[in-house]
C-alpha cells in the first residue's frame, strides 16, 4: 500500500480520518457506493413576510418590506402585504432575502484537501490518482453541504479526477443525495496522459443512465486546455476531438483559459454559445471580441485569480472590459485546498479587492453589480436563467435569508457586506435544506424582532431567532444541517 510523503500513513487511512466527519447521520461509508436519491425535505406552502426582498429581477424591483408565497417548490408572487391562507408563516423581519448563489466552477472532488501549504497543481496531481470512489463521494458530499452554508444552491460539480465510470457515479450520487441543483461537468483522471483522449464512451453511458430525464442536475463535459501549463500541454487535435464528440451529445463544454487559448480556439472555430470559459483573465481586444460574436459564457474565481495581482502570468480579471462587451458573466469558489473554505460572500468581497488592484484606472463596480454576477449571471452561464437566478412568480424557490442583525453586520455604512455567518434559512426549489443558524453566530444588540419558529432565550431572557449553543435543538455541524430534518 502506498504511502502519502511525510504523512507516515497510507492514502486510505489519512482520507478515512480526515472524512469520518463528511457523512451524514445514519449514512454507512458502503451506503458511498450505492445511495440513491436521499430522502429530502418536503415541499409545501409557505409564505415568507416582512423581509428586505432582493428579487434581482430587472422587471421586478426589490421591496423593503416584501413577501414571498411559495407552494410546491414554485414562486407564486413577490411583493408587498401578500396573503396565502393555509400556508406557513415564516417570519422575515430583519433579513434580507434573495437568491440562491449559483457556483459555476467547482472542484468537489479536492474538497478533503482543504487549506493545504503545498501548491495546488503538484499536490492534486499527485493525490486525485488515488482516490477511490468512496473518497469522491464523501468529498463531493462534504463540498455541497459547505456550499450551501454559505447560501449557493446552484452548483456547477467541475469534476477533473474522473479516474473511473465508478468515481463519476460516487460524485453524481453525491449530488443527488443532497438535493442540490447543478451540473456535473464530466473530465478526465488526473493521470491522463495529454495525448489520450477523454472517455467519451462513459460519458455518453452517463448520459444515458443518470440524465435520460430532466431533473435538479444536468451533464456537461470539462475539457483540458490547449496551451502549456501546469497540467501539461494538450494538442489541438486531441482536444478537437474531444470537444466535438461532447458537442454530438448535445452537453455544454467548459474549459480553463490561459493565456492564448482563446485565440487558439477561435481560429478552430469551436467557440459558442454552449462553452462556458473559467479564469477570463488577459484577453486581447480581438479575443474579447471574439467571445462576444460567439456568445461565450464565463465564471470568475477571484481568489486564485487575484492571487498574484494584476501583474501575475495570467494578467488582470477584466471585469470591466467584459462588461462592455455585454458577456455574461459568473463567480465561483474553484477550490478549497488553497481557498480553505466555501464562503461565497467572501468572493464577492474579492471582486471589489480585485477592481482596487487596478491603480491609476478609472473603473469601479457596484456590489449590486457584484451580486447579479453571483445570482442571475450563474444562472445565465449555466442556462438556467428561465428558472433560477431571480426572484419572480413562476421560478424555482431557491432562496437564502441573511439576518441583518448579526454584530458582523453592524455597523454598516452603505452596501452591508454579510458573510455566511449571516445565513439564516436556505430552500432549494422549496426543500427547505437549511433552517437554523450556524452554531456561534454573534447578535447584536437591542430589540429586533424575531421569529416565532424555533425562538429561544438568551442567558438574559432575550428572545432569540433559532436555538442557541448547548441547546437540544444547536444546529448539528456538517451534512445534517445542510440536508435539513
Amino acid at each position: 500500500m502506498k504511502k502519502w510523503e511525510g504523512l507516515g500513513m497510507s492514502r486510505r487511512g489519512f482520507l478515512g480520518a480526515a472524512l469520518a466527519g463528511a457523512l451524514a447521520p445514519g449514512l454507512s461509508a458502503g451506503a458511498a457506493q450505492g445511495a440513491e436519491q436521499e430522502s429530502l425535505p418536503p415541499r409545501g406552502e409557505f409564505l415568507i413576510r416582512h423581509a428586505w426582498v432582493l428579487t434581482m429581477d430587472p422587471a421586478g424591483g426589490d421591496f423593503e418590506r416584501g413577501d414571498i408565497h411559495v407552494r410546491d417548490g414554485l414562486i407564486v408572487a413577490v411583493g408587498p402585504k401578500l396573503t396565502a391562507v393555509g400556508a406557513e408563516l415564516i417570519d422575515g423581519e430583519g433579513m434580507i432575502a434573495m437568491p440562491g448563489f449559483v457556483d459555476t466552477h467547482f472542484h468537489l472532488w479536492s474538497c478533503v484537501l482543504r487549506a493545504s501549504t503545498e501548491s495546488y497543481f503538484p499536490l492534486t496531481l499527485r493525490l486525485g490518482p488515488l482516490f477511490t470512489p468512496a473518497d469522491a463521494y464523501r468529498s463531493a458530499r462534504l463540498g455541497i453541504a459547505e456550499s450551501l452554508l454559505s447560501g449557493v444552491t446552484t452548483v456547477h460539480n467541475w469534476c477533473h479526477n474522473v479516474m473511473s465510470p465508478a468515481h463519476a457515479d460516487a460524485e453524481i450520487r453525491a449530488m443527488h443525495g443532497t438535493g442540490v441543483r447543478g451540473r456535473f461537468s464530466y473530465g478526465w483522471g488526473q493521470d491522463l496522459a495529454p495525448e489520450a483522449a477523454m472517455d467519451l464512451a462513459d460519458l455518453a453511458r452517463v448520459k444515458r443512465q443518470w440524465f435520460a430525464h430532466p431533473g435538479l442536475l444536468t451533464l456537461g463535459a470539462a475539457m483540458r486546455t490547449p496551451v502549456a501549463y501546469q497540467r501539461g500541454n494538450v494538442g489541438i487535435d486531441v482536444l478537437k476531438k474531444d470537444w466535438l464528440e461532447a458537442r454530438a451529445l448535445g452537453l455544454p463544454i467548459t474549459m480553463h483559459s490561459r493565456p492564448g487559448a482563446v485565440a487558439l480556439l477561435e481560429k478552430e472555430e469551436l467557440l459558442g454559445p454552449d462553452v462556458l470559459l473559467v479564469h477570463p483573465q488577459g484577453f486581447t481586444p480581438e479575443e474579447i471580441g471574439a467571445l462576444a460574436r460567439r456568445g461565450v459564457k464565463l465564471s470568475s474565481s477571484p481568489f486564485g485569480e487575484n492571487r498574484n495581482g494584476v501583474n501575475g502570468p495570467r494578467g488582470p480579471v477584466q471585469f470591466a472590459e467584459l462588461s462592455e462587451a455585454g458577456l455574461v458573466q459568473s463567480l465561483s469558489v474553484d477550490e478549497v485546498v488553497t481557498n480553505g473554505k466555501v464562503d461565497f460572500f467572501a468572493v464577492m468581497r474579492e471582486v471589489l479587492r480585485v477592481y482596487s488592484q487596478r491603480p491609476g484606472e478609472k473603473k469601479t463596480i457596484a456590489p449590486r453589480r457584484i451580486l447579479e454576477m453571483a445570482t442571475r449571471g450563474g444562472a445565465q452561464a449555466l442556462g438556467l436563467e428561465d428558472r433560477i437566478g431571480s426572484l419572480a412568480a413562476g421560478k424555482r424557490a431557491d432562496i437564502v435569508l441573511v439576518r441583518r442583525t448579526d454584530l458582523n453586520l453592524s455597523p454598516a455604512l452603505g452596501d452591508p457586506r454579510p458573510d455566511a455567518a449571516a445565513l439564516g434559512r436556505t430552500w432549494q426549489c422549496g426543500h427547505r435544506l437549511r433552517r437554523r443558524p450556524q452554531a456561534g453566530a454573534q447578535r447584536a444588540p437591542g430589540r429586533a424582532r424575531r421569529g416565532r419558529r424555533g425562538a429561544g432565550r438568551r442567558p438574559d431572557g432575550a428572545r432569540t431567532q433559532g436555538p442557541g449553543p448547548g441547546s437540544r435543538r444547536e444546529a448539528s455541524r456538517g451534512l445534517g444541517a445542510a440536508r435539513g430534518r
